[in-house]
């Protein structure tokens, strides 16, 4: 039998409550003022534990959430730091002075991003399309959304988007704040409308708090709900690889054996980095085939690299390969969005850190398996009346291609460890 209370008692209840409420919001001010004294903090990205959510198990309880949002350092402004390899790339990082990332909005895009109440019918998640058991894509040729629906074209990465500006496969999204949004009002993918997304999320408590203890007053927007989104995706880096480690040990050869024993016998700081450097390219080591395969990739002969540039193996550029030229009505890529007669039918180019996790290929998934990438640029590429001219006609051996496969393998490093299943309850 349910107690009854009297009036009194009621109101002294939610007074209680109200109190409660008050001071908890209180202390998170002073965490927030405290962190803002305590000023930014280096972090390096794909380490630790940045994406493993608040401890504990099971659905997030509201105090679990709030007691988190007491402590100073999950608001203080991360400067993030890139892993070696990406590392290269630093000057590149995009949208962090616009959106500053913090260890609290990094946990709230945690959330939303492995969340389906995002969605209308409440089946699809960020992670539905981009999931971390399949390279941050999704190893269907076309995205699935709600209703089990198809769209036409395949599941870009959401890893190493931090080094990168304008989104999708033709570029529509100008920030990846107006990419993660994107996929909620869109019919085949989320099928939600914005309004409608924000209206749920206001009435789950957990998610209350954390808006209001992130972003002020009048927090609930699809904009912040975009910038909590955009600011996890940016913490998603890959790890170094083989070809990384094996690039850090290979500019001792430069030196010639007197000079570098000299300074391993004269310079303890010098001795520590070598010694660790070639520690590391020992224990991920590149295969005789891969070390072929990257002199091809950066050759004159093959240039791999005219795309596949920079630190993220990715120019961030749109280029016609001659995919899906020859369908009926074929897809036009970037030419949607510009409108510019250089566009029709290019697309952006993809990263290839990583890529072994992520089939099938190129933007319409029509690709299964490296091998066939390798064999399309060999023939170079479906002629078409806005062919790249970076795309040319190689001639390889089967050892070549094999060679460049192996290669693209060493482009492997670790993703961060990341929690899915604790949300809001």
């Amino acid at each position: 039998m349910l107690k009854q209370y009297s009036l009194p008692i009621c109101l002294g209840l939610l007074t209680l409550l109200s109190i409660t409420s008050v001071n908890a919001q209180e202390t998170i001010k002073d965490a927030k003022q405290k962190a803002k004294d305590l000023g930014p903090k280096d972090v390096l990205l794909g380490d630790g534990d940045l994406l493993q959510g608040i401890s504990g198990k099971g659905e997030l309880k509201l105090y679990q959430i709030r007691k988190w949002l007491k402590d100073p350092e999950v608001h203080r402004v991360i400067n993030p730091q890139l892993p070696l390899g990406l590392a290269a790339a630093q000057a590149s990082i995009q949208g962090i002075d616009e959106n500053p990332m913090t260890q609290a909005k990094i946990e709230l895009g945690r959330q939303l991003y492995f969340d389906t109440r995002l969605s209308a019918d409440e089946t699809v998640s960020c992670a539905s399309c981009h999931h971390p058991d399949e390279g941050y894509g999704r190893q269907t040729q076309f995205g699935v959304g709600i209703d089990g629906q198809e769209g036409g074209r395949n599941s870009p990465i959401s890893y190493n988007r931090i080094v990168s500006n304008l989104q999708f496969w033709d570029g529509r999204a100008d920030s990846l704040e107006a990419q993660a949004i994107g996929p909620i009002a869109n019919p085949i993918e989320m099928g939600n409308t914005h309004d409608a997304c924000i209206e749920t999320l206001k009435l789950i408590p957990g998610y209350k708090l954390q808006f209001n203890a992130v972003f002020g007053q009048n927090p609930f927007n699809i904009e912040n709900v975009g910038k909590a989104l955009a600011t996890f995706e940016r913490a998603l880096v890959t790890g170094p690889t083989p070809y990384d480690y094996n690039e850090a040990i290979a500019k001792y050869s430069k030196l010639d054996e007197e000079t570098l024993n000299e300074l391993i016998e004269d310079d303890e700081d010098f001795k520590a980095a070598y010694e660790a450097e070639a520690k590391a390219a020992k224990k991920n080591p590149m295969s005789e085939g891969a070390l072929r395969g990257q002199k091809l990739f950066f050759s004159e002969r093959v240039n791999c690299a005219a795309c596949h540039a920079g630190a993220n193996f990715a120019d961030e550029k749109y280029h016609n390969l001659g995919v899906g030229v020859e369908a009926e009505k074929p897809d036009v890529g970037r030419y949607e969005v510009t409108k510019d007669a250089k566009d029709w039918g290019a697309f952006k180019t993809p990263t290839i850190r990583n890529v072994i996790h992520s089939a099938p290929y190129m933007h319409d998934g029509s690709q299964k398996t490296l091998m066939e990438v390798v064999e399309h640029y060999n023939k170079g590429g479906i002629p078409n009346k806005n062919l790249s001219d970076k795309v040319k006609k190689i001639n390889l051996t089967d050892q070549e291609k094999k060679d460049l496969v192996a290669f693209m393998e060493a482009l492997t490093g670790s993703f961060p460890k990341v929690e899915r299943a604790r949300l809001p309850e």
